[in-house]
């Protein structure tokens, strides 16, 4: 539920871009409600006669963002109380959303004999092109459950980008983006949070930093 409020707002954020550009108006970078508020005022002062017809749609976007916090409230709440997403979250990168939707997915640990499974599952594991001799590797699968896909993902780049505190697996991929480019660090990041988390979650331990 909360993933189609997010894409409805993203959706119709863009179409408000999109209508001010065609009038010669751009938004920028207003990365929160206060700001696009403030941005807003600004712009529809040059333009007075837009305010009316945008009306519905910047009030539209407001009664999505209030829906979109009051469903990540209510996602932490469950999260903070559910054990499995608890342990989860001991993990730098994996929030709220990236531990429920981890746990949704994977429902039962037992169902994958080992947790680099849970990697090709998500569609993160590379294609296979094998004939005669030849056996190469290209771009991810992108076979599998799309959400847990995209939530591995968003945690990969979370830890990378974001984590400030140094581990083992943050410096293994910050290694790997300088050699090969920041998105495959970013994917080969997320095929081992797949196997961590599911490892976490078989054993019954927290992570450990290291």
């Amino acid at each position: 539920m909360r993933e189609q409020l997010v894409r409805a707002h993203a959706a119709m954020k863009n179409q408000l871009r999109g209508l001010l550009k065609l009038f010669g108006l751009r938004l920028g970078s207003a990365t929160t409600s206060a700001k696009r508020a403030e941005r807003l005022q600004v712009l529809l002062a040059q333009r007075p006669e837009l305010e009316a017809p945008l009306a519905p749609l910047v009030a539209a976007l407001s009664a999505l963002e209030a829906q979109i916090a009051a469903a990540t409230r209510e996602l932490k709440r469950r999260t903070a109380a559910d054990p499995v997403c608890a342990r989860l979250m001991t993990v730098p990168g994996v929030g709220p959303v990236n531990a429920m939707t981890f746990k949704a997915s994977v429902e039962d640990p037992s169902r994958f004999a080992r947790g680099a499974d849970v990697g090709a599952f998500a569609g993160l594991v590379p294609r296979r092109h094998q004939s005669g001799e030849r056996d190469t590797k290209g771009r991810i699968s992108k076979a599998g459950d799309r959400m847990l896909r995209r939530s591995l993902y968003e945690a990969a780049n979370s830890l990378l980008a974001r984590v400030k505190r140094d581990c083992a697996l943050r410096r293994w991929g910050l290694e790997l983006a300088a050699t090969k480019g920041p998105k495959r660090a970013r994917v080969a990041v997320a095929r081992k949070l797949a196997l961590l988390l599911h490892t976490l979650w078989r054993t019954e331990t927290d992570f450990r930093w290291a």
